[in-house]
C-alpha cells in the first residue's frame, strides 16, 4: 500500500543499497554465560518471548466473550489461552531459530538464548516444535478441528511466510505479517463457535490494520541494528517521511476497522471507547508524521507505547461491551 505519492527518492526500492538480505552473516565469538539450571530454564521462557504473548492473548479473550455473547466456560477459556500460549511460544521459539544468524549481529537481540549459547539451535528447535504439536494437539481434543486448523496456520505463517520469506525480502514484512498476529482473533472466535461470524472478521482487521504502525515505530528506534542484518525494514528502505505517511494511513484505516465493528453488533461502550482510543492512536501517528516532516527527533517510541496501550483498551472495551 502507497499511502502518498512519492519521490524516487522515497521509495524503498531505490533508497538503500547497502540492505542486502540474503548476505550470509559470520558469527560472532561464543560469549561466556551462565549455563546453570535456573538459567537454562529462563532461557527457554525467553526463547517463547512472552512479553509479545501477553499482547496476542489480550486480544482472544475478549473475541471469545463477543462469539459467545456471555462469559464462555472458564474450561474452554482456559484451554485456549494455554493453547495460545503454547502456540505462540511455539512460534516464537522457531522464530529464534529461523533468525540466530542475525540476532547475533543486532544490539537488541544479541543476548536472546542462541546467540548467548546458553540455548543450542538443536535444542530450541526440538523445544519449538514440541511446543507447536502440543498446542495443535491440544485445540482439536478440547475444541475444535477449525480452532486447530487456525492455530497451526498462525505457526506456519509466522516462520515459514514472514520469517524465512517475507522478513529478510521485502519492505511489506511488517504489513503481511500482520496477519498471523491478528489469527489469535480468529482462533478465539472458532474456538467458541466453529465458525467465522463477520464480527470475528472485523476484529481481525483492526488487529492487522494496527499492526504496521506499532511496528513501524519499534522498526525506526532499531532501524540501524536491522540496516546491520540486512532486514528490510521500512524505516531502513525508505525516508522517514514516507514512514511517517504509511503510519497515519494505517492508523486511519485503524480507527475505521474498529468502528466498523458497529455495523454488526457493537454496543455504545465499545463505539466511545473505540472513537477516542483510536482519534489519540491517529493522532500520535500524525505527530510522527509532522516531526519526520520537519526534520525534528521523532520519538518513534511514544508511537509504539500508545499503539499498545491502544488496542488493550480497544480489547477491553468489546468484552465490557458484550457483558452488559
Amino acid at each position: 500500500m502507497t499511502p502518498t505519492a512519492t519521490t524516487v527518492s522515497d521509495h524503498p526500492a531505490a533508497t538503500s543499497p547497502r540492505v542486502t538480505p540474503r548476505t550470509p552473516l559470520s558469527y560472532v565469538r561464543p560469549r561466556a554465560t551462565n549455563t546453570g539450571v535456573g538459567a537454562v530454564v529462563k532461557s527457554y521462557v525467553a526463547l517463547t518471548k512472552p512479553r509479545i504473548i501477553e499482547l496476542l492473548l489480550v486480544t482472544t479473550v475478549p473475541a471469545m466473550i463477543l462469539a459467545a455473547g456471555a462469559l464462555p466456560p472458564l474450561g474452554l477459556v482456559a484451554v485456549v489461552l494455554l493453547g495460545g500460549t503454547m502456540a505462540a511460544g511455539a512460534a516464537n521459539a522457531l522464530n529464534c531459530y529461523i533468525d540466530r544468524d542475525i540476532d547475533q549481529v543486532m544490539k537488541r537481540t544479541s543476548r536472546r538464548p542462541l546467540p548467548s549459547h546458553v540455548v543450542s539451535p538443536v535444542a530450541a528447535l526440538r523445544f519449538g516444535l514440541g511446543l507447536a504439536v502440543g498446542s495443535v494437539v491440544l485445540m482439536a481434543v478440547f475444541t475444535n478441528v477449525l480452532a486447530a486448523v487456525l492455530t497451526a496456520a498462525a505457526i506456519v505463517y509466522y516462520d515459514v511466510v514472514y520469517t524465512m520469506w517475507l522478513k529478510r525480502t521485502t519492505w511489506q514484512n511488517t504489513v503481511w505479517g500482520g496477519v498471523c498476529g491478528a489469527m489469535p482473533v480468529l482462533i478465539g472466535w472458532a474456538a467458541v463457535t466453529g465458525g467465522l461470524a463477520p464480527a470475528a472478521w472485523v476484529l481481525f482487521g483492526v488487529v492487522f490494520l494496527w499492526q504496521p504502525p506499532h511496528f513501524y515505530a519499534l522498526a525506526i528506534k532499531f532501524k540501524d541494528d536491522y540496516a546491520r542484518a540486512g532486514i528490510p525494514m521500512l524505516p531502513v528502505v525508505a525516508s522517514s517521511r514516507r514512514v511517517g505517511a504509511e503510519s497515519v494511513v494505517y492508523a486511519w484505516l485503524t480507527l475505521a476497522a474498529s468502528l466498523a465493528l458497529g455495523l454488526v453488533g457493537a454496543g455504545p461502550v465499545y463505539l466511545v471507547t473505540a472513537a477516542v482510543t483510536g482519534g489519540l492512536f491517529v493522532w500520535e501517528a500524525h505527530g510522527l508524521y509532522r516531526r519526520a516532516r520537519r526534520g525534528e527527533p521523532l520519538r518513534p517510541m511514544r508511537l509504539f507505547h500508545w499503539s499498545t496501550t491502544y488496542l488493550t483498551l480497544v480489547f477491553v472495551a468489546v468484552a465490557v461491551d458484550a457483558l452488559l
